[in-house]
């Protein structure tokens, strides 16, 4: 072969060696970050209905179905809600009985395929929990969002921003106690959710864009009456919550944080959805720098080293040793670097996203305990 033709053919398996792994990465990364909004987290493994009873339904034993606390169970057509464990329930070696507490819609059929999620409520605060409230639409850099507002009499509101697998449906599991607080509440959609404009590219980017969603918001608060605003996010709605208070123009209007299961480490997260689709492990390393070539993300700048200096608020964190997607040393960190301004409440036994879930009451008194200073 001559010279010039091998060095041609060199060239042209180094680039076709090149392409496929930009591919690879691409479909790596597309697998992690294309998650369509209120669809349950690849993590979260299906279960079957054994048997119901009253005030009890069978479900395959797991370790999800063997969660403390009061979780959601979505399937095709079905949402319910179970409680605790029924230890003394009479049931076979591989299933767990729970306390069945309501079906919000559907039924639970022995055979039926069923999720636990985090989100206890269907439908909006009206016809889920009797709260009077009002449709919003949030002006917003790619559209227009929309938006639940509950009105209360204090000039403080709370803003709640839900994070991966859920909708702004997963924020009225604290809307009661918020309402019971007098506390103005807006939940709003924002980019890749229902009624809420496409992302551009299609893909999550993990906080790093949405927060600017949630910064429209702020502006709509205060234009509204809001004198301060409290944060209060799951996932990564807690990172866009981080993200608006280092960097929103109305930054100073936000007097506090809440954080559950905050996206910290936005590379772990990211590999952590993408096993879980089923990514090939020697594609990781390609997946995370698709996704920074993609969607811009650069290590979360802001969540790094100098988020400590920057942050400048009173910051409650939710967040425990189990959750397996969004690692909670990152959470441990920033406590341990900023005593002065953050609490982290472990809740151990907890999957992501789901800190109430695992025990409503503590939850609550700890979030009223931090908000009454701030009202």
């Amino acid at each position: 072969m001559r010279p010039a033709t091998a060095t041609a053919a060199a060239v042209i398996t180094v680039l076709g060696v090149g392409a496929a792994a930009v591919a690879a990465g691409r479909y790596a990364s597309d697998a992690a970050l294309k998650v369509p909004s209120g669809r349950p987290l690849p993590a979260d493994r299906k279960l079957t209905v054994h048997a119901t009873a009253a005030g009890q339904v069978t479900l395959t034993r797991s370790f999800a179905a063997l969660r403390p606390g009061t979780y959601g169970l979505m399937g095709d057509g079905v949402h319910a809600v179970v409680g605790p464990v029924i230890e003394q329930a009479p049931h076979a070696a591989d299933a767990v009985v729970r306390r069945l507490e309501r079906v919000n819609s559907g039924s639970l059929e022995p055979g039926t395929q069923v999720r636990i999620t985090p989100a206890l409520h269907s439908g909006d605060p009206g016809t889920a929990l009797g709260l009077d409230h009002q449709d919003v639409e949030i002006p917003g850099e790619l559209g227009s969002m929309p938006a639940w507002y509950l009105p209360g009499p204090r000039e403080t509101w709370v803003i709640t921003v839900h994070g991966l697998g859920t909708t702004r449906e997963h924020p009225m599991n604290v809307m009661e106690c918020l309402h019971g607080l007098r506390l103005p509440v807006l939940d709003p959609a924002y980019r890749g959710d229902p009624g809420a404009p496409r992302s551009p590219d299609g893909l999550a980017h993990l906080g790093e864009s949405e927060w600017r969603d949630l910064d429209a918001a702020i502006r709509f608060a205060v234009r509204y009456g809001a004198e301060k605003v409290v944060l209060h996010g799951w996932s990564t709605g807690a990172s866009m919550a981080l993200h608006a208070a280092v960097n929103s123009a109305l930054r100073d209007r936000i007097c506090g944080l809440v954080l559950d299961s905050p996206v910290l480490d936005w590379a772990t997260t990211l590999r952590a959805l993408a096993t879980a689709r089923g990514v090939p492990s020697a594609l990781m390393p390609l997946a995370v720098r698709a996704a920074q070539g993609q969607t811009g993300l650069h290590g979360a700048r802001l969540l790094d080293t100098s988020l400590p200096l920057a942050l400048q608020v009173p910051t409650l964190i939710f967040h425990g040793p189990d959750d397996t997607l969004a690692p909670w040393q990152p959470s441990r960190d920033l406590a341990a670097r900023r005593p002065d301004l953050v609490a982290l409440h472990p809740v151990p036994q907890a999957p992501h996203a789901a800190m109430w879930n695992a025990g409503p009451a503590r939850y609550e008194e700890a979030m009223r305990r931090f908000l009454t200073p701030l009202m």
